[in-house]
């Protein structure tokens, strides 16, 4: 019997693919810009995109394992960041208000994304980028109608500053590095060791036969949407408090980033197939990638030519290691 920890088995899990690509990144820029991105002032840089993406990209990724998607989180990020801007900056309310306040309306538009997804034959895609477009048009009309400008200032002291914007180790690295990591390792366990990521793989192979297998995945549906969401406007939130200022542009990137960190972890298109800690590399492989040109000599209009073949390699990848694991049966051992 093959152990599930010799190199086949780990090659054949979803993870395998991110994992080698976060190697072969960081040995590209090891010999093109040297060590210094390893070190505390260079991975501060990349920590700290890779933990805002990351909070979002992992549900995203579940979205998408579910064979769902949403790409309103590139509206949510904003509006959040507005919303605790306008009520505790604007109007001078207490922060907790504020931070109730933007939470609460990520959870009010991810229930509507599901629900609409749900009782309607209209693809998550289209729901999800009318959603897009319509809360942008909210956050731009009602900042302008309440503060006649596109700009709030924050000033935010006490405990709020310390949980959800401070800077430690030498004021390099955002606290929303640890959040990060907390809510992957939280992800991990639910979605790993519980009954509830069965379901969520069980609903991107054949939602069909997943309802018919008694999973309530219509109530996993709208569950998805809401951390979706709740996650994008708890990044925008955090950022308002961390910069003590919102702004009503911003955002648009979390959209691709994120796919692209969810694709580049071994999470397909089409649903049912992926892990955390591969969302988790990946993520950090497109930090990395988007920091690291700054490490190099190479003209930083590059970037984006870099940032595309990486995904194109990982959907390649991706797809290779998917059919070695379909593909792959365990050799039978006789009895002794």
């Amino acid at each position: 019997m093959q152990s599930s920890f010799s190199p086949g088995a780990m090659l054949r899990r979803p993870e395998a693919g991110a994992f080698l690509g976060l190697l072969a990144v960081m040995i590209f820029f090891g010999i093109f810009g040297g060590l210094t991105f390893l070190q505390p002032a260079g991975m501060a840089s990349w920590m700290n995109v890779a933990s805002n993406l990351g909070v979002i990209a992992i549900p995203v990724g579940l979205l998408m394992i579910a064979g769902e998607l949403d790409i309103s989180v590139g509206a949510m990020v904003p509006f959040g960041a507005m919303t605790v801007a306008v009520i505790s900056g604007h109007y001078g309310l207490p922060i907790w208000f504020g931070i109730a306040a933007a939470l609460s309306f990520g959870v009010l538009i991810g229930l509507i994304n599901g629900y609409m997804v749900i009782r309607t034959a209209v693809p998550s895609l289209i729901v999800t980028l009318g959603t897009l477009f319509a809360v942008q048009g909210v956050v731009l009309g009602l900042t302008v109608l309440i503060t006649k400008s596109t700009s709030v200032a924050l000033t935010t002291e006490g405990a709020a500053k310390t949980i959800f914007g401070d800077l430690f180790f030498g004021g390099q690295v955002q606290v929303m590095v640890l959040w990060w990591l907390a809510i992957t390792a939280t992800y991990i366990f639910f979605v790993h060791f519980s009954r509830f990521g069965n379901w969520i793989f069980a609903m991107g192979g054949d939602k069909v036969s997943a309802r018919n297998a008694g999973i309530p995945t219509e109530r996993m549906t709208i569950l998805l949407f809401v951390l979706s969401s709740t996650s994008a406007a708890f990044v925008g939130m955090c950022q308002a408090i961390l910069y003590n200022s919102a702004q009503v542009a911003g955002g648009q990137s979390f959209i691709f980033n994120a796919i692209i960190s969810v694709v580049v972890g071994g999470v397909l298109l089409t649903g049912g197939f992926g892990s955390i800690v591969g969302i988790f590399f990946g993520t950090i492989t497109f930090a990395i990638v988007n920091q690291g040109i700054y490490y190099t000599d190479f003209d930083r209009n590059w970037s984006s030519l870099i940032i595309g073949v990486l995904l194109l390699v990982a959907v390649l990848m991706n797809n290779t290691f998917r059919k070695m694991a379909l593909s792959y049966s365990p050799k039978k051992t006789g009895a002794k």
